[in-house]
């Protein structure tokens, strides 16, 4: 296949890449050379790095002298932290080097990359965060991108919903929409999250939600590395579903008859017989959550290998990766093999001449998961603990019970399974999950993504001082398919006699399938472009611009999907400063959308920012207390098409209608009818953005970033109920009408103190984010009905006033059930004792769907994160916790709402009885579907508050000595523990997964060394 042949040809550029690179950073031994490093006083600094070709390295003393062997045409890169790093060459060496003081929050590790340009963190004026996940690793050694951002990085809910806006576009070097899933964080160099108007303006359209850049790591100029993380352990559930048993089960549901005026379907001998258990193969008791089915625990085992090095020249990095975890089936080990997924990054920088560097990176995954056809997981909630015996053991049929029966023939022709033929019934001859996993066949779902970039970056000082430009391509290609061999298989069904099994009827056929099928699920293609002009340059001493201009486009296209995605808009950011102290910041974009309609495609977007160091001021410049303060302010309008979900929704639709005769019935034609109502003067919605912050370091030792914000997502598309009668319906247009206001704050904090052996880090963070619905077009009778005022994640439904009880109804002569006069009525269907009664909002004497208000808010407002990290000599401990609270949810899904002949789960134990009124928990039982009871209402919502423990790591690095005597930089042992704790009133329903793969608590132990 053409694919393959495309990873063929990147394995071959990341091994010439890996070549290349090490021939470039061959050199010989050199003569050694010394110096003295200083700071600007002339004070020799201790400590400093010193990295020489070929990754060799060295650091200065106490009086800071160091020696290195260097060849004629080599270079040195010292560092030391809190100073700016310098490139000297040979020629250069002299008895002394000075290392200049770093600027605090403008040194090089606090270099923001925010995407398509670069900041430091004190020029930065808008709401930014940022995190090096490289400084980290060693005590936090979790591999999922979207676990680390959940609760480390501020102002985010999740793991990418920025302030409650929505699902933010993740950048990911530099390349517009990429997705997390595919790195591990080994890779990762740093995240970054642009919350603000001011600060996602050059994302254009499609950074209306808010922005999440993610850099991986590349080479650096001779530091060479090679680092080695192995993570092995196992994962458990949190919960798993609990079905009643088919005693149970059957006792209930004559129950459920009885109350419905009907016979028992279950006798009494049949549930005395299957609550003995003496046989459960014809009397069954099947639960496909047992560990007969699923595993109690599943492995995992997860590998990381990275290498890295350079020299002035060119730079590489490569990074490769195995996960492996097993599937959580506990049968056809042959078919559920589990997952798989293999990685290879690699990139390279180099210089092509004086003014030309560029960098080319590919990125190669392999993810394949094989299973069966059947998923017990899923089967299990429907599949009913009495429906039969899925395996018949072969040790209890008696050939000889009756004499001339053709028992043995089935049995010499019958496939078996570990001494078990297949079960089934006539009833049930096409609902054998477990026969189907075992002899049904297998499936392997196999997803591949490739990715290409190449930057060619420009200097172009000779035209003019600090004019830079820089030309970015990429090319995305995701593809997934099945491959597959499904086999035809026959299933018994038994006939009992003395507990034996003396007949078998067969359904099916036996029928292996020889040939592999394959099918196509899916595939994407993305192909993107940018080109950056820069330029930065200080006059006057004390005045500074930094300017960008940027054209960007990006186009995507899927398989049965007709429209190509297109994006494309021009951006442009101009940031004044005035010693340092002062910024101003003019940021904005020229979008085009073709969603919209011809002339409305073009819209501006503008945004300005002005941040002021106040803590440089004479009266705060050597405060002891405060030792840094920047206050900021931006605002702005993002104009997006992000909200608009399809293509040519400003156009009339037509679908061709029914047949009419005219003519005397001599001459027909068909109708075209109006689906969609045309509105040229269609435009974009707006995001109108206000933002006021500050950021502060107090006592040297305690960093705070706290925002305001306030924005308000303007004319987003709907329909406008109020301006056309109800007729009009079915061919309306839509309008840009709609408004929503997203208000709140976010503050986060991050306490760093050390006492000799002793070292604490404490982070926290808050975000509070309400929303209201600002405006809509409505015609509710009521007003309670009405959305406007309301918080966007309102749940609408009944108010709940218990369970209807005997004294409630009145009985006829035939025993059935009749309403006092003096309750409402409900529309849904006649009810009787146990039953949910409502409350009558508008006092009609009626309870239909017009005495629905608003009955909880489903998103939390409150967000929290707290990290913490303690050290103490050789050991580590770090924490992490995040909390949400403010939010309630549903009990949606047939395990909570057992209706008719639902499953039985643990929930209706509580159900109503004369007997348990006053106590029941679950509406009274039913053999029918009931129109009453299962209807959106506060009786089915519960407090969706938490506290997570998401993750707990103990880390001991080996001493200096150690790592020496096996020739090895760094090595370290680890023990974490993910996902352990949650204290929730509602734990045990949050916890839960119905008819999927189970939440899980994991634990794993890891070694890393790096060389």
């Amino acid at each position: 296949m053409k694919i393959n042949k495309i990873y063929r040809l990147f394995a071959l550029v990341c091994i010439t890449m890996l070549c290349s690179s090490n021939m470039l950073t061959a050199q010989s031994k050199g003569t050694e050379v010394s110096s003295i490093v200083i700071d600007e006083q002339g004070k020799p600094l201790n400590n400093v790095a010193v990295f020489g070709p070929k990754g060799s390295q060295t650091s200065t003393n106490l009086n800071g002298k160091f020696k290195i062997a260097l060849s004629d045409n080599g270079s040195l890169v010292i560092q030391k932290k809190g100073f700016d790093s310098v490139l000297v060459s040979f020629a250069n060496i002299t008895d002394k080097i000075t290392l200049k003081k770093s600027v605090f929050l403008a040194s090089e590790d606090d270099e923001i990359k925010m995407g398509v340009t670069t900041k430091n963190r004190r020029e930065i004026i808008g709401a930014v965060s940022s995190i090096r996940p490289a400084d980290r690793l060693t005590f936090d050694n979790t591999q999922f991108v979207r676990n680390y951002i959940n609760g480390l990085m501020l102002g985010v809910r999740g793991s990418s919903n920025v302030r409650g806006l929505g699902n933010a576009i993740f950048v990911i070097d530099g390349v517009f929409g990429r997705n997390p899933n595919f790195l591990n964080m080994e890779e990762v160099e740093q995240i970054t999250v642009l919350r603000d108007a001011n600060a996602v303006a050059l994302y254009g359209s499609q950074g209306r939600n808010g922005v999440i850049v993610i850099n991986t790591k590349r080479g650096k100029v001779n530091q060479k590395e090679f680092n080695v993380n192995v993570i092995t352990g196992f994962r458990t559930p949190l919960e798993l579903p609990n079905y009643l048993g088919s005693a149970d089960y059957m006792e209930l549901f004559n129950e459920a008859l009885d109350n419905d005026g009907q016979p028992a379907q279950f006798s009494d001998d049949l549930i005395a017989n299957t609550r003995s258990g003496n046989n459960p193969f014809q009397y069954p008791d099947v639960d496909f959550y047992s560990k007969e089915f699923v595993k109690p625990l599943i492995n995992t085992f997860n590998v990381i290998t990275e290498f890295s090095g350079g020299n002035e020249k060119s730079q590489y990095y490569v990074n490769a990766g195995w996960n492996r975890e097993e599937s959580w089936e506990n049968i056809s080990p042959d078919a559920n093999k589990g997952r798989n997924r293999f990685n290879v990054r690699g990139n390279i920088d180099f210089r092509v001449n004086d003014w030309i560097t560029s960098s080319l990176d590919g990125i190669a995954i392999l993810d394949s998961n094989k299973s069966a056809f059947s998923s017990l997981l899923n089967a299990g909630t429907s599949f009913r603990p009495n429906d039969y015996a899925p395996l018949l053991p072969i040790s209890l049929l008696d050939v000889n019970a009756r004499p001339g029966s053709n028992l043995i023939d089935i049995l010499g022709a019958a496939q078996s399974f570990d001494g078990f033929l297949l079960g089934g019934t006539q009833q049930f001859q096409n609902n054998t999950p477990v026969a189907e996993a075992i002899a049904g066949g297998t499936q392997e779902n196999i997803f591949r993504v490739t990715q290409f970039n190449n930057t060619i970056n420009f200097d172009l000082s000779m035209i003019a001082e600090g004019l830079t430009a820089k030309t970015y391509l990429s090319f995305d290609f995701f593809d997934s398919f099945r491959e597959f061999v499904q086999n035809d298989y026959i299933v018994y069904e038994p006939e009992w006699e003395n507990d034996k099994i003396v007949g078998l009827t067969e359904f099916g056929v036996n029928e292996r399938d020889q040939i592999e099928r394959v099918s196509t699920n899916d595939f994407v293609s993305r192909l993107a472009f940018y080109g950056l002009l820069n330029y930065k340059k200080t006059f006057a001493q004390n005045h500074s611009i930094n300017s960008t201009l940027l054209a960007y486009y990006n186009t995507q296209k899927s398989n049965n999907v007709l429209q190509t995605d297109k994006d494309a808009h021009i951006g442009f950011q101009a940031t004044y400063d005035f010693k340092k102290k002062f910024f101003a910041d003019f940021s904005g974009a020229y979008v085009h959308s073709i969603k919209l309609p011809e002339g409305n495609r073009g819209g501006f977007s503008p945004t300005v920012g002005l941040a002021y160091i106040l803590s440089e001021e004479p009266f705060l410049k050597d405060n002891k207390f405060i030792n840094y303060l920047k206050v900021k302010a931006t605002g702005g309008i993002i104009k997006s098409d992000a909200g608009i979900d399809g293509y040519f929704l400003y156009q009339e639709n037509f679908t061709r209608g029914s047949t009419f005769t005219w003519d005397d019935d001599r001459s027909s034609n068909r109708r075209q009818n109006i689906t969609q109502g045309a509105n040229p003067n269609t435009t974009y919605e707006d995001r109108i953005d206000l933002n006021f912050g500050f950021e502060a370091l107090v006592m040297n030792s305690l960093f705070l970033d706290f925002n305001y914000f306030r924005s308000e997502l303007d004319k987003q598309l709907g329909f406008l109920n109020a301006e056309y009668p109800s007729f009009y319906n079915t061919f309306r247009p839509r309008d840009n009408f709609n408004s929503n206001l997203f208000t709140g704050f976010e503050l986060g904090a991050n306490f760093n103190k050390s006492f000799k052996d002793f070292s604490i880090a404490v982070g926290a963070n808050v975000l509070y984010s309400q929303t209201e619905a600002l405006k809509r077009s409505e015609i509710n009778e009521f007003d309670y009905q009405n959305r406007v005022g309301t918080e966007l994640s309102t749940i609408f439904g009944l108010e709940d006033q218990g369970f209807y009880s005997a004294a409630d109804f009145t009985q006829d002569v035939e025993g059935n059930f009749i309403l006092n006069s003096d309750l409402p009525v409900p529309n849904f269907g006649a009810v009787q004792p146990g039953d949910i009664k409502y409350r009558d909002q508008n006092d009609d004497n009626i309870i239909d769907n017009d005495d629905q208000v608003a009955i909880g808010q489903g998103s939390s407002p409150w967000t929290y994160g707290l990290n913490l990290n303690m050290k103490y000599k050789n050991f580590n401990l770090f924490l992490l916790g995040t909390a949400q609270n403010g939010a309630v949810a549903n009990r949606s899904n047939n395990y909570f709402r057992v209706d008719g002949n639902d499953k039985y789960s643990e929930v209706v134990l509580g159900r109503w009885t004369p007997e348990t009124a006053n106590t029941a928990t679950f509406p009274r039982l039913s053999s029918v579907a009931n129109q009453n009871n299962f209807r959106n209402s506060t009786f089915w919502l519960y407090d969706n508050s938490f506290f997570r423990l998401n993750r707990i790591q103990l880390t001991y690095e080996f001493a200096d000595n150690v790592c020496k005597s096996i020739g090895a930089k760094d090595f370290s042992l680890n023990f974490q523990g993910n996902n352990i704790l949650e204290i929730s009133k509602n734990r045990e329903i949050r916890q839960l997964n119905i008819g999927g793969i189970p939440q899980t608590k994991a634990y794993t132990f890891g070694a890393r060394i790096s060389f």
